[in-house]
């Protein structure tokens, strides 16, 4: 019996009793038990109930691959090679590199239900919740070299924005790769990207796609986090979770295809519009040193632009970290 085979039974919201958990999951009530306790530590709520039994509070909603593959457009159907859904790992960003160092990974998509060393920008942790989070990451490769890439990340903030708006979920985006949304509290953080890159110079080389993006979030969880967060479900309650990966691997499949040939540039103007400082002051960390501008927005490449005292200066990703001005 595993964890995830419970939660499952139990992700319809009604009370069921131990007898009967035990006997769906070929178990005693007592392992049943054991397995209940571990639940708050996932995220999770249980209701106990004398003469009902157990049921989650506020369930969520396992992904399922037989849904998530008949959300697909018909050319996803046909570009997509492999879709893993793992109950717990410790990346699906790492999954997909391994992958790719196997010879595969190209056209294929790892997602989990939990994870237990998923990463952020500069080595930041994403914190994860059994069901509370999409871990989604795509693999594919490229014949051109790294220098064809610039501004994917960027690019990919793009295609989430737009996705997630349709969904009712006002996006801003800071540079380089965070998902904001407005809450009553202030700015608060919904996910991230992070992309990783593997191969030769001059190409052909092999990407993976990582996105994080909170859906539902225990109070317990946010507590724990050091920065101000936000999922999906504050905004807009009702939310299908594998409705939305099927929309995420349609919108990456889209721009994998022809991000190649016109690259960043065509990105641009609507990230400019989704960005949260856009011109505004902003604090420009360097290491130890921090200097203050107004930001302009990005190039073709997806440099940040900063006007800062007279002169337009240009930032890549992985130079500086970039805060707003109280």
């Amino acid at each position: 019996m595993s964890i995830s085979d419970l939660i499952r039974l139990m992700s319809d919201g009604a009370f069921h009793s131990g007898e009967a958990l035990g006997k769906e999951m070929g178990v005693s009530r007592t392992a049943v038990w054991k397995q209940l306790r571990k639940l708050e530590g996932l995220g999770l709520s249980v209701e106990a109930a004398r003469g009902c039994g157990y049921r989650l509070i506020d369930p969520p909603e396992p992904l399922r691959g037989p849904d998530i593959v008949a959300g697909l457009s018909r050319s996803s159907r046909q570009s997509l090679r492999h879709l893993f859904i793992e109950d717990s790992i410790d990346s699906t960003n790492t999954f997909l590199l391994d992958r790719f160092a196997q010879g595969a990974g190209h056209g294929e998509v790892c997602l989990a239900e939990w994870q237990s060393a998923g990463r952020g920008r500069r080595g930041r942790s994403f914190y994860s919740e059994w069901g509370g989070n999409i871990h989604f990451s795509i693999g594919w490769q490229f014949e051109s070299g790294v220098g064809a890439l610039e501004g994917l990340s960027l690019a990919v903030g793009v295609i989430m924005a737009d996705l997630l708006s349709e969904q009712g979920v006002s996006i801003e985006l800071k540079w380089p790769n965070d998902l904001l949304v407005s809450t009553p509290s202030g700015t608060s953080k919904l996910g991230g990207i992070l992309i990783e890159v593997q191969g030769d110079t001059a190409g052909p080389c092999q990407v993976v796609i990582g996105v994080g993006v909170n859906v539902r979030l225990s109070d317990s969880g946010r507590t724990g986090i050091d920065q101000s967060v936000a999922a999906i479900t504050d905004l807009v309650p009702e939310i299908s979770r594998n409705a939305l990966v099927s929309a995420m691997i349609d919108q990456h499949v889209q721009l994998l295809e022809c991000f190649e040939a016109t690259g960043f540039a065509a990105w641009r103007d609507r990230w400019n519009r989704y960005h949260v400082y856009q011109n505004k002051m902003v604090q420009i960390h360097q290491g130890s040193t921090v200097s203050e501008g107004v930001a302009e927005g990005v190039d073709d490449t997806g440099n940040l632009i900063v006007r800062r005292n007279g002169e337009c200066m240009r930032f890549a990703g992985g130079e500086v970290s970039l805060r707003g001005c109280s």
